[in-house]
């Protein structure tokens, strides 16, 4: 015998092998293609663009969100041969909108270097005590150590003994 049981907000229905036998006659409902509250993904039926779609991560709103809208859309609609070719300024003041907001739109370097620099802060902090700090006339290129040269490269020493 089949029975159902609430615990808060869930709803737990025991059933025996006997209801599980018998074929269900629940009638499923088509679902709607124009229902506005149904996730449609990036275009929409009638090849409009999706601006809520969450797949888009948000850039359709915030303080660029005009500016990638008109790209976004140029691209999208483009008839071109190269297409999007003819949507360059709408990229280009896309990007100079977002590169006075490099807090909300990290560029991938500054990610990348971001990312780097908080996973070396404890080896960053050594290395400056250390003498192996960057050059002060190049930011790209380390300070060279001077090292002896009568002591023995750590393969030499393994071999020695």
């Amino acid at each position: 015998m089949s029975y159902c049981k609430e615990e808060g907000k869930d709803r737990i229905i025991f059933v025996t092998k006997e209801d599980h036998e018998t074929p269900s006659n629940a009638e499923l409902v088509a679902d709607d293609p124009d229902d506005p509250y149904e996730e449609q993904g990036l275009i929409l039926p009638n090849g409009d663009i999706n601006w809520n779609c969450p797949c888009l991560g948000g850039m359709a709103s915030g303080p660029c969100g005009s500016q990638f809208k008109e790209a976004f859309s140029c691209f999208h609609y483009s008839k071109e041969e190269v297409k999007g070719s003819e949507c360059i300024d709408h990229f280009r003041n896309m990007q100079e909108c977002m590169q006075r907001y490099p807090e909300l739109y990290p560029q991938e370097e500054d990610k990348e270097s971001s990312s780097q620099a908080e996973s070396n802060t404890g080896s960053a902090s050594a290395a400056l005590t250390e003498g192996s700090a960057l050059s002060p006339e190049s930011d790209s290129t380390p300070a060279t150590s001077n090292v002896s040269s009568d002591s023995a490269s750590p393969t030499e020493s393994q071999t020695a003994s």
